[in-house]
């Protein structure tokens, strides 16, 4: 079998299993049956045609990581039908060191056919499992018209971030490495306990009049919808620790940025790790508000956006990397050791952005009639102490706050009621 080394992106988003499960889904709602024997052979010649789709992530006692194709009897493990009442659990997590690295989940229902396109954080980002599942329902739909239709091949294509550091000068780079920052870890989320518990999902669902009001509020102030996202998101967790020492201090959370937005043609990336994670530092007083808080935010992201963001994180991860697996197990020992320590980790927000149904349909049934998309959202990693996280995603003008979370470590009121504060924030 071949393989291909890890780069550092890759490598990276494995190791952080310390910290949260690393698998994401998109999950796909339609109005109607697919024809699974379709989406089966798409799944699979799919992964035909993808040699990282294909692998597992090889660890050895020397040497970096890499990924290493499996036996082709392996690659049924990439499509599952799901028994009844399954449907209602968090989606299983996806084993990186197994492969393949895509799972394909058909959960057939009364009001239609869910699909959940699962991958590892160690394989792509969010914008890559998108992508994935576009591209699936795109041989889907060739399939449908020539069954011996077959995607081209890739071959192992270039995961790494070269080309984009290669769209800044040497004088750039050399600012971005003196003036990168190290993420400071100043409060958590609220925490019962310890340990590991119960994979939960938990969300809400705002209505298109939320976003609209938003965009209104964001007009007034100079803001995009993810800043008051932030803002949103940072004062909820003000609200929900109740703790003094917070007022009047700084305090921080990490966000995410696409580094597709460097490069020329980021639509002919192959689904791949490209997003990155900065830090947004802020101060509020007590009975502090959206408005009170907002100038803050646009100040942060205009500032890192101008910066060429993500460029620091690259060199960052770089430089670990290469000091190999020695140089990296120790880095993820002392960040352990540094949480454990402190009972510090910033929260994390994720806004995954618009999902276009444009971009998966058309569609046909099983019948051959064209069905529509019910629910569009993607559902983030799992975390459990000291990690939390929440992510955004907007369908239809409609957007959806996801959390996965571990209950008992986390308690489940705690997480639903932190939900509610985000939502009585915004606009």
């Amino acid at each position: 079998m071949s393989s291909q080394p890890a780069p550092a992106f890759d490598l990276f988003n494995v190791y952080f299993e310390r910290l949260y499960d690393p698998t994401m889904h998109l999950l796909l709602a339609f109005d109607g049956e697919v024809d699974e024997a379709v989406l089966k052979k798409a799944t699979l010649r799919l992964l035909g045609s993808n040699p990282y789709l294909r692998s597992r992530f090889a660890e050895e006692e020397e040497g970096m990581p890499c990924w290493e194709e499996i036996a082709e009897e392996e690659w049924e493990r990439a499509f599952v039908i799901l028994p009844p009442g399954e449907h209602l659990r968090p989606p299983a997590p996806l084993d990186v060191r197994r492969g393949p690295q895509v799972r394909v989940s058909l959960a057939r229902q009364e009001d239609g056919d869910r699909i959940v396109v699962t991958c590892h954080h160690g394989f792509c980002d969010a914008k890559g499992i998108i992508d994935l599942a576009r591209r699936l329902f795109e041989v889907y739909r060739e399939i449908k018209e020539d069954p011996d239709f077959r995607p081209a091949p890739l071959g192992w294509y270039d995961r790494g971030t070269e080309r984009v550091l290669a769209q800044f000068t040497a004088e750039e780079i050399k600012q971005a490495r003196d003036e990168e920052e190290p993420f400071v870890d100043r409060w958590r989320f609220p925490i019962v306990r310890q340990g590991r518990g119960t994979p939960r999902i938990a969300h809400r669902t705002l209505s298109p009049d939320r976003l609209r009001q938003a965009k209104e509020f964001g007009r007034r102030h100079g803001a995009t919808v993810n800043d008051i996202m932030i803002a949103a998101f940072f004062l909820a967790h003000l609200k929900i620790r109740d703790d003094p020492s917070d007022l009047g201090a700084p305090r921080s959370i990490l966000t995410s940025a696409d580094l597709r937005r460097h490069l020329d043609h980021p639509e002919a990336c192959p689904p791949m790790n490209l997003s990155v994670a900065y830090e947004v530092t802020l101060t509020a007083g007590e009975g502090t508000g959206l408005e009170d808080i907002i100038d803050q935010v646009t100040a942060v992201t205009k500032r890192r956006k101008a910066d060429g963001l993500g460029i620091g994180c690259i060199l960052f991860y770089d430089e670990i990397y290469a000091g190999g697996m020695p140089g990296v197990r120790a880095f993820f020992d002392e960040m352990i050791r540094r949480y454990e320590e402190t009972g510090l980790k910033n929260p994390v927000f994720s806004n995954i952005g618009v999902l276009d149904a444009a971009e998966f349909l058309p569609v046909d049934g099983k019948d051959g009639h064209p069905l529509d998309l019910r629910n569009l959202c993607f559902l983030p990693c799992v975390c459990w102490p000291y990690g939390f996280l929440i992510s955004l995603s907007t369908f239809r003008e409609s957007m959806t706050i996801v959390t996965g979370y571990e209950k008992g470590p986390y308690s489940e009121d705690m997480v639903e009621r932190f939900l509610d504060a985000v939502v009585g924030y915004l606009p």
